[in-house]
């Protein structure tokens, strides 16, 4: 069975007495037997987190009879009586009972402990002047437990909020308690070396180097509102002109407890009817090299205080750029036109472009075509039931709706259109494509000005 510190006792025994776990399942965890751990907790349900602090085991014999005369007297067992006196272990009153039986009171008297010291006789008559029972032993026994308490007190705190005590951890509570007790007896009740604490204390003392890189990294954290992982925070990084391995920036974060809140959802996109308009001239060819030559678009549902509203938006394949967007209760073909009209807008004349949608009606619409037509734009269609044909705008959806919509709170459906508005401007101007290492507006302004 494993040796358990008094900070394990406790955390085993906090477990099991939260009423979610067996007995079983968490000593089993812990290494040792369920029932080593139920003694324990009749002991902490007896006595309370003393029970777990170090204890002076070496009992007198008048507190021996004590202990073996209320076990006859109440009948109580071994167990319930050990968690009573507050006894490290059963089996010592075992044993205690049977000296008794076989050897009478004297063998009850407690032995000394060690070999004999080989100091001067001027030592042994101080040890003489601290003889069990007197005011100088008591006094000093007395500041021993209040040590060990008011350390095992700060130590409960450390593992009820992080729930694992390191060596860091026992540095920082005797650091603490330093000017109140002898550093030597609080290092020894910790159980770490003297040339231990004092090594971490001068680390404790060191200023941090990596403070201004904490505060870089918290500041984009924040201002990307938690959306962005130690990957872009790396790039970001990068951008403001601090190359940091993406390991250094991983482990910064979770020192700082900052975790990415984004959790990919599965998308799912409004479908209309199915028909044979347009090829799939696209055929997932979603490499570009300049900017207007491939648009794609798409329509999402969103449900939000019992109602529904319809996004449709047109990106560019160059950058990913979210080129234009409408936004209505219903999904009729004005939701597709406006966002048509607007997107054409912003292209030149003669232009050559593609435009890829999936088989929604909208796309199949006379009119759509003829304004397609009309500006000698080509127009390709996803095969039947083939969403990865326009996955780029898939993925545009799902990362729409993980960063934004299951991200953020709404107060109402106009709180949530001007919070879209933010978004896409946030999407297009901040955001940073891992591919690009930049923003897409980043990404085409740097192409343009290379032109």
């Amino acid at each position: 069975m494993a040796k358990m510190s008094p900070e394990d006792k406790l955390a085993a025994v906090q477990r099991y007495v939260n009423g979610k776990e067996s007995s079983r399942s968490v000593a089993a965890d812990f290494g040792i037997s369920h029932r080593y751990l139920l003694g324990l907790v009749k002991q902490y349900q007896h006595n309370g987190v003393e029970v777990f602090v170090r204890r002076y085991t070496n009992y007198t014999k008048a507190f021996k009879l004590d202990v073996l005369n209320y076990m006859t007297e109440q009948g109580t067992s071994f167990n319930e009586t050990a968690a009573i006196f507050n006894i490290a272990g059963a089996s010592s009153i075992q044993n205690w009972k049977k000296q008794f039986e076989t050897l009478g009171e004297d063998a009850l008297q407690p032995k000394k402990k060690g070999r004999q010291s080989m100091k001067k006789e001027s030592t042994k008559q101080h040890k003489n002047v601290l003889a069990e029972g007197s005011t100088e032993a008591l006094q000093a026994r007395i500041q021993q437990l209040e040590m060990e308490n008011e350390y095992f007190k700060k130590v409960e705190c450390l593992s009820s909020s992080q729930g694992k005590i390191t060596k860091e951890d026992k540095v920082k509570v005797i650091y603490e308690l330093r000017h109140k007790y002898s550093v030597k007896a609080l290092v020894a009740f910790a159980e770490i070396k003297r040339s231990t604490y004092y090594n971490l204390v001068k680390k404790m003392n060191r200023p941090d180097p990596d403070a201004d890189l904490k505060a870089d990294i918290q500041a984009i954290y924040d201002e990307h509102e938690g959306r962005y992982g130690y990957r872009r925070i790396r790039d970001e990084l990068a951008n403001l002109g601090q190359k940091v391995n993406h390991k250094k920036v991983q482990r910064i974060m979770k020192e700082l407890g900052l975790k990415c809140l984004v959790r990919m959802k599965k998308y799912k996109s409004y479908k209309g009817t199915v028909g044979e308009i347009a090829p799939n001239i696209l055929d997932r060819n979603f490499t570009v090299v300049v900017p207007n030559e491939k648009w794609t678009t798409d329509i999402t549902e969103f449900k939000l205080f019992g109602e529904k509203l319809y996004l449709s938006p047109v990106l560019d394949l160059f950058n990913g750029e979210i080129i234009t967007y409408t936004i209505g209760s219903r999904p009729t073909y004005s939701l597709v036109s406006e966002m048509l009209e607007k997107a054409l807008e912003r292209l030149p004349e003669d232009h050559q472009l593609l435009m890829h949608s999936d088989q929604g009606w909208h796309y199949q619409m006379k009119q759509y075509r003829h304004t397609l037509q009309s500006r000698g734009i080509v127009q390709s269609m996803s095969r039947k039931g083939n969403c990865y044909d326009n996955s780029v705008m898939e993925n545009f959806f799902g990362i729409l709706k993980s960063e934004f919509l299951y991200l953020k709170e709404f107060e109402s459906i106009k709180h949530f259109k001007e919070e879209l508005k933010e978004y896409i401007n946030y999407y297009n101007t901040k955001r940073i494509k891992a591919k690009f290492k930049l923003s897409p507006i980043q990404y085409r302004t740097q192409f343009t000005q290379a032109a």
